[in-house]
């Protein structure tokens, strides 16, 4: 699709930054979400371009198009925009690990949890008979 030369680079550089481009499948919408100044079709088509040649992979779900740089694309990118090797898309600097979570300090034992004494050796426990049924010596026969 032709296009101006300043739209063609300012999506190539909106893709290298981030690293990912979401595009509405809207072939009517007069402007781009993120990249001002430039029409949804413009979008579509260049990232089509570039998933063509496998600089991109391309998801559609829900009606939006999800485009992801390749390795081959962020080193086609580089050289087209005439970046240094130090400048690498967002989404492929890997963020330092997050430090572990310091151990909880242990609280001290309760003496709810504590082993009570048991019960003296003479100790024996009375069971009475429970008082919704009778018990079968009191119940007639029949």
């Amino acid at each position: 699709m032709l296009m101006p030369q300043s739209h063609r680079r300012a999506i190539c550089t909106a893709l290298f930054t981030e690293g990912v481009l979401i595009a509405k499948k809207d072939f009517n919408a007069k402007k781009h979400v993120n990249i001002p100044g430039v029409t949804n079709l413009e979008v579509i088509k260049a990232l089509q371009s570039l998933n063509s040649r496998g600089f991109v992979r391309t998801k559609f779900s829900w009606q939006y198009y999800y485009y992801f740089l390749t390795a081959e694309g962020v080193a086609h990118l580089r050289e087209y925009l005439h970046l240094p090797e130090a400048i690498v898309p967002k989404t492929m600097i890997k963020d330092a690990p997050a430090p572990a979570p310091a151990a909880y300090p242990r609280r001290e034992q309760s003496d709810r949890f504590a082993k009570k004494e048991a019960a003296p050796g003479d100790h024996a426990p009375v069971f009475r008979g429970g008082v919704s049924r009778p018990s079968p010596a009191a119940a007639p026969r029949q």
